[in-house]
């Protein structure tokens, strides 16, 4: 059975105090979803966390986790996901001070695979969440690329953004071809173009999955081809009630066959 989970990230400003995460895991409940990814909730003890996802009925399928986190605290990190029955952890993206050169993108590939070697003798799986800058590029290959072919697969897994691939330049179908074996989770959504501004040009936004322009057919093909194990449901920004948006989003998903 297919697996959608609900990115809280797209719900954050719902999710900072216990009260509030208790009734958002009630109405993410009520849209349909099965599960959900922890981020950047506010101050609720992680057996809080556990025990309203268990009350909703919610698995907590993965995370985001700050680099600083896995360096300085990852036995931490370990015993929280035991707890949550988690076996995915993901950071949101690659610290500022590696973003500038290529030198840079090794290092933080170095630092990556030493990241996801540790949390993988502890039985999780570490994945990283890319946007766009990642497509600078170094010769021939872009910074994305060096990140996948710097690291081992077995220490450093993806967990592709559609929309940033697309914002980048790039294919989001070849590129989750590319994550054959390598990519548990996935973070889908859509891209639609917004009404020019007064002497400007139409603007790309982010939007539900199936209500852009992104070729989401091709898209869920090739993640049932290589396996996906979770689709993580996630908008930055909505143009509407986030809750609102995540329920269209997981409509249009069952519409076009995930199940």
């Amino acid at each position: 059975m297919t697996q959608i989970a609900a990115q809280l990230f797209t719900i954050r400003d719902f999710t900072k105090t216990r009260k509030d995460f208790v009734a958002s895991m009630a109405k993410i409940r009520d849209i349909g979803y099965q599960a959900v990814q922890v981020s950047q909730i506010g101050d609720i003890t992680d057996a809080d966390v556990k025990r309203i996802c268990d009350d909703n009925g919610l698995t907590i399928c993965n995370t985001h986790v700050s680099v600083d986190d896995l360096l300085r605290k990852p036995d931490a990190v370990i015993e929280q996901h035991r707890l949550w029955g988690a076996s995915h952890v993901a950071i949101g993206g690659m610290p500022l001070e590696y973003r500038e050169s290529e030198a840079g993108f090794r290092r933080f590939a170095e630092i990556a695979n030493g990241i996801g070697e540790r949390l993988y003798e502890a039985g999780l799986s570490f994945s990283y969440h890319n946007h766009s800058f990642e497509f600078l590029r170094f010769g021939a290959r872009s910074g994305l690329e060096l990140i996948f072919d710097e690291t081992d697969p077995r220490f450093v897994q993806a967990e592709l953004d559609t929309y940033w691939i697309q914002h980048g330049g790039a294919d989001p179908v070849l590129w989750i071809e590319k994550m054959q074996d390598r990519m548990p989770v996935i973070h889908l959504k859509d891209m639609v173009m917004l009404p020019a501004e007064v002497g400007g040009q139409p603007r790309p936004a982010f939007a539900e999955v199936g209500e852009g322009n992104m070729n989401f057919a091709g898209i869920l093909a090739a993640c049932q081809h290589i396996g996906v194990e979770w689709y993580a449901v996630e908008q930055d920004i909505c143009q509407r009630d986030p809750f609102e948006s995540l329920a269209i989003s997981f409509r249009n998903l069952r519409a076009m066959g995930l199940t």
